[in-house]
């Protein structure tokens, strides 16, 4: 088919080639026929024939159930329209769904009009699974497999229905110019899910449009971009979301109603309107239902009084029959808010809690500060209130307002269940009827019932731990006739653990104790006005001789007291207020420097988007000028190649000695590959008069193996017949030997039955036995546990000490060698000073000698030599007080104590400075040294005078001086 392709240059022609290739049978060489041509950079421009191309593309597509195929098509086809004919693009994307559905239709049909196939599948992408083809593959034989591959199913159908919904999204995405054929296919979707179950293929259709929405949010720069300021634009995008939200409910998805909401109110944000009065209606009544399911009522009743709001002030067609209805419902679900909170699980995060306050606040329209509460703005009693206030309650059926009246304000501590029982059951006779104004489309009111019963037992308990304090078990069961005992002591329990209700339910004693000790918010100045008052009560009756005026002092005492007690709570209360402000504002400073980082990312990406876009427009106009100059060469090439094209076939015709013809197409022009494109055509022709003649052959041994066949279809059935009674024997005789196994293995069972049932209190006793010796075992373990830590916290105690002592001593030894190290320096500077100026005198007496003589020639280095040995005999002298080297050492003759044994080295060895030899370089030996022209020495003195000085002996341990 390939030599075919390449002479198809018009669409018509193309059209024409693939109605020949569906007539002979092959559909799939004419869908990639079309293909070629839709691909094709010679079609980027629109133009009916190629409409109807794609209206056959779409077709064979659908047929072939090619839906890779049909997204490449439409991808292609969208290009070329959508700056000319929008609307072709949507008569094409139409009827591909329409065709997709009409075959899922069928396929239905000719399974019998069943799906429970289809409702057993979870997930369309993966129909099988792995599980599933093995235990086909061990308990199927090759047989019932092919058996089963042969019956029409309509899975298939719905897979490629669903891939063609999801092709079409993908294609017509974040453009401006089919939006309203993106929200028709959104909504099709949305209803191909809700109709035939679809949940995993709802879900991963609302994850595809968030992800359309933030491809759109973050690729601003993006040609044919939706206009998000515009009001059209706007309200498609809210309708898409408030269609998802409608079919999440339908499918009882509740998870992802919640995500639809959220995804609607961060429209609204980002869109910063709001939307109709009817869909807001909509939106809060989907909100009723999510919360209602996920058991949080508070968010329901608040839910329920913005519809009743809503719908009051907007929607101008409702009866008072509709209104009536709504104002009880807003009753009802604020009567089912328990009246405590729900004890959190394990420990709570703050900022997480705050954070899911906020945000569902948000969703209901109120604002959460950040360091606001939640129950300041959202409660129960602010609801209540609220309720009162607007005269919510007289808008009620009568069986509401009655049941509102006995549980919230009546105080009834005997026989509250016993009135909110016909109340109940009065109510439960009610049917609120609702037009179709309303966006609820029905209220439970059994929904409501369970909530209220408990809510009565509540009240009921709640008034009575006021009036009693105790109650008995047996009058506590008569007074709830409504709900069995078990219920009612779980409901105390949960209240109880929430702090709603103090009591203790005594089994032993069958008595119900209230404790009496918990102290409600409303009523803490009354309690302790009252606590006061018995207190000074009974000490009048204990102490009745004292005196007016000792009363009088101690009164006066106690007052002291108080207000001592009060002014050191107020200043504790001001010390936590002023930590609580810094905290406060170490946060806040921490959001400002969070805020600024962001603020700088964003400006960073910023440059770094316009850098980016800087260098893409640079390179796009260096693509272009090589565009420009490749154009160029290739037209130089085109006219080279053309001349010898005519070269090539001025020398053909003068080889054949005929003139040849050649067809050329429109727009065509001749080159080489025409000349080889003819040469190859002849070779055609003649392969083709070959194929004919095969073709025939073909057809006579079709004929014979046709006839064959037709003598051995009565021995194929003869033998089937006879296969069939073998197996109907075989089955018979398996279905026997089956039930006589199965009733031997019963019977069996039941004789080990009852043999075990012997052994039942032998194993009570031993259990309880292990029980008790277990018991034991674990407080033993324990206490030897407890013993064990208490030996090694005293051991750990004594090494504390010991290192604080060591520590200790060692600080001391530190701040002695600092002493001496100082009390040393100053005598070194003492001598230095001394040394100094005897040199200073030395000069005018040596001037004396040297006249008395003469002025006679003493050699330089023998000069000073009298001067250097009486400097080290004082030197010597000053060291002769302690053996080590140091002066000022202890009396013995032992080394001084090092401190601890890491304690550094201190003197020793020519690292002290008394005991290095002087070196050339020292001024302290005189300015006459200086004089004559050699160099310094680098080491510990001049090596003449150190040679000279070891031929002096060593000095003995005897002079008291350092050998060292």
């Amino acid at each position: 088919m390939a030599p075919y392709m390449g002479s198809i240059s018009k669409p018509e022609n193309a059209l024409k080639r693939a109605e020949e290739l569906i007539n002979v049978g092959q559909p799939l060489s004419a869908l990639q026929a079309l293909h070629d041509v839709i691909t094709s950079r010679r079609h980027r421009t629109w133009s009916k024939c190629l409409e109807e191309i794609m209206f056959k593309y779409v077709e064979l597509c659908v047929d072939l159930k090619k839906g890779r195929l049909a997204k490449d098509g439409l991808i292609q086809y969208r290009i070329a329209c959508q700056q000319v004919n929008v609307q072709s693009l949507e008569e094409v994307v139409q009827k591909f769904l329409n065709l997709a559905t009409k075959k899922v239709e069928g396929a239905i049909v000719a399974a019998g009009g069943s799906t429970d196939e289809l409702m057993e599948i979870g997930d369309l992408e993966l129909e099988h699974t792995p599980e599933q083809v093995m235990l086909k593959a061990h308990t199927m034989t090759p047989e019932e497999l092919d058996a089963e591959d042969d019956v029409e199913s309509p899975t298939p159908w719905f897979k490629f229905l669903w891939e063609t919904y999801r092709n079409c999204l993908e294609v017509l995405r974040n453009n401006n110019k089919m939006e309203a054929l993106y929200q028709l296919v959104s909504n099709e979707a949305f209803s191909f899910c809700v109709k035939y179950k679809r949940n995993s293929e709802f879900r991963r259709l609302c994850e595809n449009l968030r992800s359309h929405l933030n491809n759109l949010l973050k690729y601003k720069d993006q040609r044919d971009r939706p206009d998000l300021n515009s009001r059209e634009t706007q309200d498609i995008l809210l309708d898409i979301r408030f269609q998802q939200l409608e079919a999440s409910s339908q499918l009882g998805m509740w998870n992802e109603a919640f995500r639809s909401v959220e995804d609607i109110h961060g429209l609204m944000f980002l869109l910063k309107r709001s939307p109709r009065p009817t869909l807001m209606a909509s939106y809060f009544a989907a909100l009723t239902k999510v919360f209602f399911v996920s058991q949080n009522y508070l968010c329901n009743a608040y839910a329920w009084i913005k519809l009743y709001n809503l719908s009051k002030g907007y929607l101008k067609n409702l009866t008072d029959e509709d209104l009536k209805s709504l104002a009880s419902a807003v009753v009802l679900s604020a009567m089912c808010i328990p009246p405590y909170e729900k004890a959190p699980l394990g420990n709570v995060d703050l900022d997480a809690k705050h954070e899911r306050d906020a945000r569902l606040a948000s969703l209901l329209g109120y604002q959460l500060e950040s360091m606001q509460e939640a129950k300041n703005i959202m409660s129960r009693e602010l609801i209540i209130k609220e309720i009162k206030r607007s005269r919510i309650v007289d808008n009620c059926v009568e069986e509401v307002r009655d049941l509102f009246n006995v549980l919230e304000d009546g105080f009834y501590p005997l026989d509250l269940c016993q009135r909110a029982e016909s109340k109940l059951k009065a109510l439960e006779s009610v049917a609120f009827k609702l037009s179709n104004e309303v966006s609820v489309k029905s209220i439970e009111v059994s929904d409501f019932i369970p909530l209220l019963k408990t809510l009565s037992v509540l009240r009921m308990f709640s008034q009575q731990s006021k009036v009693y304090r105790t109650l008995k078990l047996e009058r506590a069961k008569t007074l709830v006739p409504f709900l069995p005992y078990y219920e009612v002591e779980l409901a105390l329990v949960r209240a109880v653990k929430s702090g709603y209700l103090s009591l203790r339910i005594d089994h032993q004693k069958q008595m119900i104790v209230f404790v009496g000790d918990n102290i409600q918010e409303k009523s803490v100045d009354d309690y302790l006005v009252r606590v006061a008052t018995t207190l000074r009560e009974a000490c009048r009756e204990l102490t009745p001789s004292t005196t007016a005026a000792s009363d009088l002092d101690s009164m006066k005492r106690k007052r002291i007291e108080n207000a001592e007690a009060i002014r050191n709570a107020v200043e504790q209360e001001h010390k936590r207020a002023l930590a609580r402000k810094v905290i406060i504002e170490r946060r806040k400073e921490e959001a400002e420097r969070l805020l600024a980082e962001q603020e700088k990312e964003e400006e960073e990406r910023r440059v770094a988007a316009q850098r980016a876009h800087e260098a893409a427009e640079a390179k796009r106009l260096e693509v272009e000028s090589r565009q420009r100059e490749e154009k160029r060469i290739r037209a130089e090439m085109e006219e080279k190649e053309k001349e010898e094209a005519l070269a090539l076939l001025a020398e053909q015709e003068k080889k054949k000695g005929k003139k040849i013809s050649i067809k050329l197409e429109e727009g065509q022009t001749l080159d080489k590959r025409i000349l080889m494109e003819t040469a190859i055509k002849e070779q055609i022709s003649e392969r083709q008069q070959m194929e004919k003649k095969l073709l025939k052959v073909a057809k006579t041994m079709d004929h014979f193996e046709r006839a064959k066949r037709e003598e051995m279809v009565p021995l194929i059935e003869q033998a089937y017949k006879g296969r069939k009674v073998d197996d109907e024997k075989f089955f018979h005789e398996q279905q026997k030997l089956l039930a006589a196994k199965t009733k031997a293995k019963w019977e069996q069972d039941i004789v080990e039955k009852k043999r075990l049932q012997k052994m039942t209190e032998t194993q009570a006793a031993f259990k309880s036995a292990v029980m008790l010796r277990r018991v034991d075992e674990i407080a033993a373990a324990q206490a030897e546990r407890e013993r064990k830590l208490e030996e090694q916290k005293k051991q750990r105690k004594a090494e504390r000490e010991i290192k604080r002592r060591k520590a200790y001593i060692r600080r001391l030894q530190e701040m002695e060698l600092e002493v001496k190290d100082k009390a040393e320096a100053l005598e070194r500077k003492k001598a230095e000073a001394e040394r100094e100026a005897e040199d200073a005198r030395r000069p005018s007496s040596r001037g004396g000698g040297d006249s008395d003589r003469g002025g006679g020639f003493v050699p330089p280095h023998l000069r000073d030599r009298g001067d250097r040995r009486d400097d080290r005999d004082d030197r010597d002298n000053r060291s002769s007080g302690s053996r080590w080297g140091r002066g000022g050492g202890r009396d013995d003759d032992r080394p001084p104590s090092r401190g601890d044994r890491y304690e550094p080295r201190r003197g020793g060895g020519f690292g002290d400075r008394d005991d290095r030899p002087p070196s050339r370089s020292d001024d302290r030996w005189g300015s006459d040294r200086r004089r004559d022209d050699r160099p310094p020495s680098r080491g510990f003195g001049d090596r003449r005078d150190d040679r000279r000085d070891d031929r002096r002996p060593p000095p003995s341990r005897d002079d008291g001086k350092s050998r060292w």
